[in-house]
């Protein structure tokens, strides 16, 4: 027991002297420091982990569970024309715009069994007048087929809600209703409509949203989203009748010029009116002397 009580006299002796030196307190402050930094060091890492973006993903899309889900297609798909080289082919006849000028509006009415319609799309033909594919314009599903001797055939495809693109003037179609088809897929070839047969081989394609046609050339090359925020109205559709006489050729009823026509017909009877009256009195004057 005395053996071992000294050993631990010994011993605190040794740690006092050590204590008693001047460096020994700096440096046990010095090592407790490093140990309570090393400690938070740790501790922010650990925070730092938790709150990776990673994580914050997950807790977003907790948080944004009821929100409507949008659609994945908005931002990538954009309208192309339905053809393969947009450079072999013409515009046989516009798209009817009522902001066109009076020239440019009676190229693109169309004339069929003596009436005149505003043109809802564009007509395209190749070059040399042969043949080609038509191709879907964006990625949708077939929702209509039809056989239509006058229109030359049809096939709608849906894009989006109320958003649809609609190809005339076909043959030899290679898709049917319910069919899924992707941007660029043939659909269809070209071929002739009695509605527009001075076109020859073509396709009429049109873009609708709300069954309200747009001008498709203001959408090629633009995405799917814009035509789906875009505001259109029925007002804004092609749906006016035109009526023609040899005097205005060609000019729609609501235009200006039209109105002016009519004022300018009334101002021509009232004024026809007004010169043969004096002729009837002088005539009955006439009379009375005879």
């Amino acid at each position: 027991m005395r053996e071992e009580e000294k050993k631990r006299t010994s011993q605190n002796s040794k740690i006092q002297r050590i204590i008693k030196k001047r460096w020994a307190l700096p440096a046990i402050y010095i090592i407790c420091a490093a140990v309570i930094l090393t400690g938070a060091l740790w501790y922010q890492n650990a925070a730092k982990n938790s709150a990776s973006p990673e994580n914050k993903q997950s807790v977003e899309l907790g948080k944004n569970q009821k929100q409507p889900a949008v659609e994945a297609n908005r931002s990538i798909e954009n309208f192309s024309m339905p053809v393969k080289d947009p450079d072999q082919v013409v515009v046989k006849k516009d798209f009817y715009d009522p902001k066109a000028s009076k020239e440019e509006q009676e190229s693109s009415l169309v004339v069929y069994n003596n009436t005149y319609e505003q043109n809802k799309g564009m007509d395209f033909a190749k070059k040399d007048g042969k043949g080609f594919n038509v191709l879907a314009s964006l990625d949708g599903k077939v929702t209509k087929v039809e056989e239509d001797s006058t229109l030359g055939n049809l096939v709608e495809i849906e894009h989006s809600k109320g958003i649809v693109t609609r190809y005339t003037s076909l043959q030899d179609i290679k898709v049917e209703v319910g069919d899924k088809v992707t941007k660029g897929q043939a659909i269809a070839k070209a071929g002739q409509s009695l509605l527009n047969e001075k076109a020859g081989t073509h396709v009429h394609f049109e873009i609708r949203k709300d069954d309200v046609a747009v001008n498709p050339k203001s959408y090629f090359g633009k995405t799917l989203a814009d035509l789906q925020d875009a505001k259109v109205t029925p007002e804004k559709s092609t749906e006016e009748k035109v009526t023609t006489t040899e005097d205005d050729k060609m000019v729609p009823e609501s235009t200006p010029e039209k109105s002016q026509m009519k004022e300018k017909a009334k101002t021509d009877d009232s004024s026809s009116a007004d010169t043969e009256e004096p002729a009837k009195d002088n005539t009955d004057t006439t009379n009375e002397n005879n």
